[in-house]
């Protein structure tokens, strides 16, 4: 088992100040495992029959109960974070930490009496620093995505085998549960539609056009697969500037071994060839700066008349951005100039594959993936 040690800690630190955590995420991404290497007294699984009806009183069940209690599946029972609330006020000295693979909507609606009691942590798939960090093992996170049992399988093969698989249970099982009535095969075929918008600007109307439905129901859909945290919706960043700024998100499949699997990619010869390799990477190493940086409110900036920044965000006040490039050697561009110059930034970074870093102009630096910092 490879040691998450970066989410480990934000884990542990979230448990220090709040008397609930809550894990989010989709399936099959380690939340559970994650959850088994702390030190906790007492687990309920909700997909475990017997705790299931060991939770039929769950007051009876709960209040006695001291240490670090972990619910595992609590979209299950979503009515026991009302209880939570009245446990929390009334015994301080336990802890819950709770682990949800539904849509984060739910689970945050659900939790509303929670507020100011629950810290919640979104997990994403493996990091590239839960690796070793060097070239083989990015490229293969690159090609296999995060989650742990394709990134870990024996070959690609049986890599892509698995997310295949997880993409029909997803959508055959994982839906369903969520109340959502929509055919497996229909949602399939938009999600890989969608695979050739990675990268672009979101127009409504032409993926309506496109898949021949309604714009309302293009934009169900993707609530639907951001919801269930399969798509990012990157907002653009807005600010009165005097310029006519592009006000539509960017879509993203985010883990890039779904992307893949989507469009039938299986290895890195058939990547390396593909018309959307530069988006792929784009979108991969997007995932990996925002958790790296943990980035609350990641937006993007282009304006119509070409200036353009793929990641854009604040943080102690200054804006920072980031440009992503597969390339030997990026260079520098009018448009990384323009864009800089527009927001003010405090520090300007292209993000490429490569191994060294050096300087492009006055606070615009290359930097390999692997070494990036602010």
């Amino acid at each position: 088992m490879i040691p998450r040690l970066t989410d480990k800690q934000i884990l542990l630190n979230y448990l220090k100040n709040f008397p609930v955590v809550a894990i989010l995420g989709a399936r099959q991404v380690g939340k559970s495992t994650l959850a088994r290497s702390m030190e906790w007294d007492h687990y309920f699984d909700l997909e475990n029959p017997r705790d299931l009806a060991r939770l039929d009183q769950p007051q009876l069940a709960l209040e006695r109960l001291k240490g670090l209690v972990v619910i595992d599946e609590i979209q299950r029972k979503p009515e026991l974070f009302t209880l939570l609330r009245y446990l929390v006020d009334h015994q301080p000295e336990t802890k819950y930490l709770v682990l949800g693979s539904a849509s984060r909507d739910l689970i945050r609606q659900s939790s509303e009496s929670l507020a100011g009691r629950i810290a919640y942590l979104e997990l994403g798939g493996f990091r590239l620093e839960d690796l070793t960090g060097g070239g083989s093992e990015l490229r293969q996170l690159w090609l296999r995505g995060g989650f742990p049992r394709s990134v870990l399988a024996d070959s690609d093969e049986s890599s892509l085998l698995w997310r295949n698989q997880f993409i029909q249970t997803y959508l055959e099982r994982d839906i369903p549960q969520l109340g959502i009535r929509i055919p497996a095969a229909t949602l399939r075929r938009f999600w890989a539609m969608l695979a050739h918008y990675h990268g672009q600007i979101l127009n409504y109307q032409d993926i309506s056009r496109s898949f021949g439905v309604s714009d309302a129901t293009v934009r169900h859909y993707l609530e639907i697969l951001e919801g269930t945290f399969m798509v990012r919706l990157l907002r653009p960043w807005y600010g009165n500037l005097g310029k006519r700024l592009v006000r539509a998100p960017k879509l993203y499949i985010r883990d890039s071994g779904i992307f893949h699997a989507l469009l039938g990619i299986i290895d890195m010869a058939s990547l390396e060839s593909h018309p959307k390799l530069g988006a792929s990477w784009e979108g991969f190493a997007l995932e990996q700066v925002i958790r790296r940086l943990d980035i609350q409110t990641p937006l993007f900036y282009r304006t119509h008349t070409g200036a353009e920044l793929d990641l854009v965000w604040e943080q102690g006040g200054k804006m920072y951005g980031i440009e992503f490039k597969y390339a030997d050697a990026p260079r520098l561009t009018a448009s990384m100039r323009n864009a800089s110059a527009d927001l003010s930034l405090k520090r300007l970074l292209v993000v490429y594959p490569g191994a060294d870093s050096w300087p492009l102009a006055p606070h615009i630096d290359v930097v390999p993936l692997q070494d990036l910092s602010i």
